[in-house]
């Protein structure tokens, strides 16, 4: 039985990215590691540990909820799901231990100017996002409003 891990932050996306896998995959372990996006800091201060934690829980069950009926639901194929926690490489670490040969995924949605925390130690630094691209973004929507206002 083939084992595969997917990190997803986004369902859509990681459907799109799983689509030509699912074909071929008749009796696969699933293993589907939700990666909350991160509270920014001003709206951590002001919320409990509990109240993070049960957050995180709602949004990975609606993410699971999106997910899990598109992935093979034969007697051979187990889906398993889990919550990832800071930092990813650990958490992937700690599923390589316990599943040997099992493959990662990244289906996360890359965020704009912004790169991608890493899965494992030695994976290279993600290059999808460059640190202008934030800025780019931003200037042509102003050049675009001042165009329209005239």
């Amino acid at each position: 039985m083939e084992t595969i891990a997917v990190f997803v932050n986004d369902a859509a996306h990681a459907q799109h990215l799983l689509q030509p896998m699912l074909a071929a995959a008749d009796d696969t372990h699933w293993v589907l590691v939700a990666c909350p996006p991160a509270l920014t800091r001003h709206v951590g201060r002001w919320v409990s540990k509990a109240a993070r934690r049960a957050w995180r829980d709602r949004w990975s069950d609606e993410l699971f909820a999106q997910l899990e009926p598109t992935l093979p639901a034969s007697g051979r194929s187990r889906i398993e799901k889990i919550v990832a926690s800071r930092p990813l490489a650990d958490v992937s670490a700690r599923l390589l231990a316990r599943l040997p040969g099992a493959r990662l995924l990244d289906a996360r949605r890359p965020a704009l100017g912004r790169s991608d925390e890493p899965l494992t130690l030695d994976q290279p630094p993600s290059d999808r996002a460059p640190k202008w691209a934030g800025t780019a973004v931003a200037t042509t929507g102003l050049a675009a409003v001042l165009a329209l206002a005239d």
